[in-house]
């Protein structure tokens, strides 16, 4: 992956060091992880994660004044070109279909951080994105648990995530988001999950149609090689290889974000077809 040369517009907040609340907001990868152990181990998960987030602000306010490393800073840089590059393919993409494209910011935050409409982001929850603020967060962090935790190797890694995360926002744009609330209402928890499912299949598939034109739209140069990582990043973070590492087992009925095979299928195919109007999971029988 080619990115040095890409274009940097700096819409990046950085929170880094500083201390956002203790309000928790559940969800995200490393969350699902640390609920299952504290399940399992007869522990309550609300009292853990408000030790954890205890903990964090505590470190970050120690801390003082923020002191970055060089590879944080490469990981910034790197974080505003992907960025930027999402910006530029799907402003053409809307504007090839008359619409206009809202961009999206991105808060780059350690331990923990406050939304605006979404409550507490903590970095045990992964990346994630706020549709109040039409903002997507990031604790660096998640870099390295990409290598170590999940086995997801390479740049391009960190590149699938932050597309899957801007997928949400374009999901909200659409107002996919508001309808999938919507429905949240009248469900049972495991008819939810598999709306849950669907929804986060098809921000895989959007992040395949951005890096489709990733070439063609902006600065940077992706190779096939870069598709396969996304690929590999795509099954690190399924629902059954995430429960299998921390229990064992896995339980279809509770996944929410789909399986590796699922994951890596979609993002695969937003790649292939390029076509943002293919990805509709919603209509898949397969995951009904």
């Amino acid at each position: 992956m080619k990115w040095q040369q890409g274009d940097r517009r700096g819409n990046i907040d950085d929170r880094r060091g500083s201390s956002g609340g203790q309000r928790i907001a559940f969800g995200g990868i490393g969350g699902i992880v640390i609920l299952l152990i504290a399940w399992m181990c007869g522990a309550d998960p609300s009292l853990l994660l408000n030790q954890i987030a205890t903990e964090q602000t505590t470190q970050v306010n120690e801390q003082g004044e923020y002191q970055s490393t060089p590879e944080e800073d490469r990981l910034m840089d790197f974080s505003d070109v992907v960025l930027t590059s999402t910006y530029q393919v799907w402003s053409e993409l809307f504007k090839q279909q008359g619409k206009t494209y809202t961009d999206t910011k991105l808060v780059v935050y350690t331990g923990g951080t406050q939304t605006q409409g979404c409550g507490q982001g903590l970095a045990q929850y992964g990346p994630f994105y706020c549709p109040a603020d039409q903002t997507v967060y990031l604790d660096l962090s998640f870099n390295r648990e990409l290598s170590t935790k999940f086995g997801a190797k390479g740049e391009f890694a960190l590149a699938y995530v932050i597309a899957h995360e801007v997928g949400h926002h374009i999901q909200n744009l659409l107002g996919v988001m508001e309808q999938t609330n919507a429905m949240r209402q009248r469900m049972s928890e495991t008819e939810y999950n598999k709306i849950s499912v669907m929804t986060e299949l098809q921000a895989d598939f959007y992040a395949g149609v951005w890096a489709h034109y990733a070439n063609e739209y902006s600065k940077v140069e992706l190779e096939y090689n870069d598709i396969l990582e996304g690929m590999r990043a795509a099954e690190a973070v399924g629902d059954d290889h995430i429960q299998e590492s921390a229990q064992g087992y896995s339980n279809p009925e509770s996944f929410t974000h789909g399986t590796s095979e699922q994951r890596a299928y979609w993002f695969k195919k937003g790649y292939d077809t390029g076509d943002m109007n293919a990805g509709n999971t919603f209509n898949d029988r397969s995951l009904q």
